[in-house]
């Protein structure tokens, strides 16, 4: 069981998680998603309440230094040592080489074990970065919008990998993300944070929280920009912006959600 009750000048959380669990944070960005990640990594000071499997990681204003917490952490640019192979990589956090070598089969990148991070596609690096911070088998997982910067077919795959492997290892896990259809697939509760403050916190396979609009067709002339979408069974003419047209193809799912 996981007990967070913090109080931080940009983020107010209160909420539990249960072993084994997923949950997304999710909200627009400053919200707040990145620095509760922070805080509960110990990476950012803060007030109130950490608890793990009945250890306070922070207590008021004393905190466990984030190298005692169990905790792996998977971010936006990989945090990859770029001077170190992909094996290395993994037993700069433990030396247990049977242990990296099994998790570089289940993330598929033994293959590509001596190779270093520059060498690297942008999936790959996810992989290994995922890989290692399972490296310290962590009691909690947190992912930073790991998957933001792939394409669609790899964000899939990766997806079904983070699932595999918390399934695998028994992980309690929480994920930023801004892709709803993502959110939808892989989290078992939902918190939505708004200007630092929790608003919902929400059982998505028992409550119908989210809109998926499903793209059908793009409109373009030489006035403005727009999508017709398919929101359950009805179809929709809605203006966009020209990055947002040029952002989504026909057939994705609209990243929406209700507030």
């Amino acid at each position: 069981m996981v007990k967070v009750d913090i109080n931080h000048p940009n983020i107010k959380a209160k909420f539990d998680i249960k072993d084994n669990e997923l949950i997304a944070i999710v909200g627009k960005s400053g919200s707040g998603k990145t620095t509760l990640l922070r805080v509960i990594a110990g990476l950012e000071e803060a007030r109130g309440l950490v608890e793990v499997d009945g250890q306070k990681w922070l207590m008021n204003k004393s905190s466990l230094p984030p190298q005692k917490r169990s905790i792996g952490f998977v971010m936006q640019d990989f945090g990859l040592f770029e001077n170190m192979s992909v094996i290395q990589n993994l037993l700069y956090v433990d030396r247990d080489l049977k242990f990296a070598n099994r998790l570089l089969e289940l993330v598929q990148m033994q293959d590509l074990k001596d190779r270093y991070p520059s060498s690297l596609s942008g999936g790959q690096k996810q992989r290994v970065a995922l890989a290692r911070a399972l490296m310290k088998k962590p009691k909690l997982l947190l992912l930073d919008e790991p998957l933001s910067a792939l394409d669609a077919n790899l964000r899939s795959l990766m997806q079904n990998m983070i699932l595999n492997l918390h399934n695998e290892f028994n992980l309690t896990t929480i994920m930023v993300s801004h892709d709803i259809s993502e959110v939808y697939k892989m989290s078992n509760r939902v918190i939505q944070i708004d200007r630092g403050e929790v608003k919902n916190i929400k059982d998505i396979k028992k409550e119908q929280l989210f809109i998926l609009p499903k793209l059908v067709d793009k409109i373009y002339d030489s006035k403005k920009y727009q999508f017709i979408v398919e929101i359950n069974g009805t179809l929709n003419i809605v203006d966009v912006s020209k990055d947002i047209y040029n952002k989504y193809n026909i057939g994705d799912i609209l990243e929406l959600y209700i507030s």
